[in-house]
């Protein structure tokens, strides 16, 4: 097993990654409860494959638990099922010292650490994250949120989990679209702060798709650690946080243009937007030409969408993706903020960026469908 530190003072804690983790969780999970009584908050399709084994593992430390079971999919991150899983959890009659299980992806670890936040001004919760794309990133960091439909993650806040729980094991019941699609978020990182990382997955990309193991747990362990130190450094995104939103401001607004559905996973938003991304810095003489097309190329051999044009079914116009673009989080005094990059490896944040040339890198993307 490997142990990422997440060092945040008083609110640190600790992500663990390797093989069984489920199987052990009630041991893991055993020496923070102030009580042996567990709730846990899952989706329908993860509770079908995993929840008799993690309700097994807690009661085998003597430890009861209920669950709360969602649908699945982005649209679950809403005004609705936050009050659903809120008031699930209060007629569990769960205390301001109990234990909420995030036992799922990401919408599952969003929505249910959101809940966590607001109940009772604050509950503590563990993620047990069971894809790819929450293992590497949104299980770690304690953003939590909704969606509304202004856009993606406009609701929510900053609460930190009190453990991480990265089963590499569960990555093997995944669908390999789903599988894929977190991925988008392991080539993020790559591509914003680790041009080794990226030579690295080129060389084991496919062998790690196709199922190997130890090849897993190592993407896992790079990607949380380089997560776990920018947010050891910024953890309210004031600064260099903000990095690890490379293809999010594309990728959030074709998710909200697609209605946050099976059209467009969110991982597949996150790898078209780095490569928009990085085609908008080389356009603006950034980085090179080869930079954008290298990303591509990996996309590519990996079977990843990496284009607009990849996207099924009908898009808005350039005007409506740039609306939807002026949502982003990260506009600050009305000014749109990019994540755009010098090389692989080398991103930043940046602003007063020519609207024009995004407008123009759009427009070709749409061109191309």
């Amino acid at each position: 097993m490997d142990i990422v530190k997440v060092a945040l003072g008083a609110r640190a804690y600790e992500v663990r990654i390797g093989p069984g983790l489920v199987a052990r969780a009630g041991a893991e999970i055993a020496p923070l409860l102030k009580r042996p009584k567990v709730t846990i908050v899952t989706e329908d399709r993860v509770a079908a494959l995993h929840l008799d084994a993690l309700t097994s593992a807690l009661a085998a430390e003597g430890i009861t638990s209920e669950a709360l079971v969602l649908p699945p999919g982005e649209a679950t991150k809403s005004w609705a099922h936050l009050q659903e899983v809120v008031e699930g959890l209060l007629a569990q009659q769960v205390e301001r010292n109990d234990m909420v299980v995030a036992f799922g992806g990401g919408v599952i670890g969003d929505l249910a650490g959101f809940a966590a936040a607001i109940l009772r001004r604050g509950v503590r919760f563990v993620q047990i994250p069971t894809s790819l794309l929450a293992q590497v990133d949104s299980s770690v960091g304690g953003k939590t949120g909704i969606n509304s439909p202004h856009g993606k993650n406009l609701v929510g806040a900053f609460h930190q989990p009190s453990l991480v729980l990265a089963d590499i094991d569960v990555l093997g019941t995944l669908a390999p679209r789903d599988f894929l699609a977190g991925y988008g978020e392991v080539v993020k990182y790559g591509g914003l702060g680790s041009l080794d990382f990226f030579e690295w997955l080129e060389a084991h990309g496919p062998a790690l798709a196709e199922g190997d193991r130890g090849l897993r747990q190592e993407a896992v362990r790079r990607s949380v650690q380089m997560k776990a130190d920018i947010v050891a450094r910024d953890e309210t995104e004031q600064g260099d946080r903000a990095l690890l939103n490379l293809g999010h401001t594309f990728g959030h607004a074709l998710e909200a243009a697609t209605g946050y559905s099976d059209r467009l996973l969110h991982g597949e938003g996150v790898a078209i937007g780095c490569a928009l991304a990085f085609e908008t810095s080389a356009r603006l003489g950034l980085m090179s030409q080869e930079a954008p097309s290298r990303l591509r190329a990996h996309l590519a051999a990996m079977g990843m969408k990496r284009d607009l044009a990849d996207i099924p079914g009908d898009l808005p116009g350039v005007d409506g993706l740039m609306a939807l673009m002026a949502q982003d989080k990260k506009v600050e005094a009305g000014r749109l903020r990019f994540i755009l990059a010098r090389a692989i490896g080398a991103a930043f944040v940046a602003d007063g960026v020519d609207l024009g040339v995004v407008r123009g890198v759009l427009e070709d993307g749409l061109a191309g469908r």
